[in-house]
């Protein structure tokens, strides 16, 4: 990974998203394509999230999103399931040292409980390994669904208020956001999901309120550099009004 330059020279390094949220979705049906396996298709989108990374990092992009799991992807066989934690690992050994070298820090975003040992041991370690890095923030949302997060926000205020730590009447919008999963994290600017299906699924529902969403066609193991470049260009075309005048 190099340092800060222009992928593009479209792009206005001036005006770049603070928080860009990727739904990565296509593995299987590019497998189906290439007559290959699921596993192969989930193990080729391995690409795209170095991909991501690597433009993130080149820009100056301060967070990456990234979907890896939701809590309704339980419903997959489970040697999909299975072979998918297993890809995880796999890539956290062969990526992690290149990430940490380039001060990439590691986030989680997700519940914990009922994440295979393995693999929630091996994020851990990214977590750790990486967490006084600054370059670029790579969050993986992971047993991660939208609604869950604001029910656990939820739970946590409501502990909260019948410990007596706070009172009804304090909980606002702002208060619910200090109780996410990465509160610390800009709320989502633009938000992708690739292989052209026109839904978020159930991710980020409160930090993309407000987010520019967009939808290409390509499947995420062929979405590369160009591909986040030409993304980041439709977004900067676009008018953010935020409910304010046109």
């Amino acid at each position: 990974m190099k340092e800060r330059r222009t992928l593009d020279p479209r792009i206005d390094m001036q005006r770049l998203p603070r928080h860009i949220a990727i739904v990565m979705d296509g593995n299987g049906r590019w497998a189906e394509r290439h007559h290959k396996r699921r596993v192969e298709g989930h193990e080729a989108g391995a690409r795209g999230v170095r991909a991501v990374i690597e433009a993130c990092r080149e820009l100056g992009v301060p967070v990456l999103s990234l979907y890896a799991f939701s809590t309704e992807n339980w419903r997959r066989s489970k040697t999909e399931v299975n072979a998918l934690f297993r890809l995880m690992s796999k890539y956290i050994h062969r990526e992690i040292d290149e990430i940490h070298e380039n001060n990439i820090r590691v986030r989680f975003m997700g519940r914990w409980e009922g994440l295979p040992r393995k693999a929630a041991d091996d994020l851990r370690y990214c977590l750790e390994l990486t967490r006084n890095n600054t370059a670029l923030d790579v969050c993986v949302a992971l047993n991660y669904g939208g609604r869950a997060e604001l029910a656990d926000a939820a739970r946590r205020i409501a502990e909260k208020a019948a410990a007596g730590e706070i009172r009804p009447d304090e909980v606002d919008e702002t208060m619910l956001a200090a109780h996410l999963y990465v509160p610390d994290h800009p709320e989502v600017d633009l938000l992708i999901r690739t292989s052209g299906e026109m839904r978020i699924s159930n991710f980020m529902l409160w930090q993309a309120s407000y987010a520019e969403f967009l939808f290409p066609e390509t499947l995420w193991p062929d979405f590369d550099k160009q591909c986040l470049c030409d993304a980041i260009v439709e977004y900067q075309r676009r008018a953010r009004r935020f409910g304010g005048r046109t």
